[in-house]
């Protein structure tokens, strides 16, 4: 697994989930499941991440945020959707203040479906983002 020449940098951001799959994030990074040796990074700062990491539905309020973090983010980034309130707005769809899935406001690359995801699903989601972005870097180049 030789996808890219420096380590691949995540932002998590939590959409309006019930913390299920924030804390199963949270254990990725624990040394059980190390999601570290693959040289990935968890970050805060939008500019230097290449992975957004999406967790819980949106709604109206957050929009505008998940929008402004997927516009900080350089090219070129990859988008994984995590759970399944985040690939389709699973057990909150039907509410009045919801907009479904990430996919309706950003273009999804990787989707983790779960309630919560595993740790194990989640790294290998991570794992597959890190291909499509290997992928969005050589047609870059060309």
């Amino acid at each position: 697994m030789n996808y890219n020449t420096k380590s691949p940098w995540i932002l998590h951001y939590d959409g309006s989930s019930c913390n299920g799959c924030d804390i199963e994030v949270l254990a990725c990074l624990t040394p059980l499941y190390d999601v570290e040796r693959f040289g990935v990074i968890n970050t805060g700062n939008p500019r230097h991440a290449d992975i957004l990491l999406i967790t819980g539905g949106v709604n109206d309020q957050n929009i505008p945020v998940v929008k402004q973090i997927y516009e900080q983010m350089a090219e070129p980034k990859v988008v994984v959707a995590v759970g399944i309130c985040a690939t389709s707005g699973g057990i909150f769809a039907d509410c009045y203040n919801m907009v479904g899935g990430v996919e309706n406001v950003l273009p999804v690359d990787v989707y983790v479906p779960g309630c919560a995801a595993r740790p194990q699903a989640i790294i290998d989601g991570v794992v597959k983002a890190l291909a499509v972005l290997d992928e969005k870097q050589n047609a870059m180049k060309k």
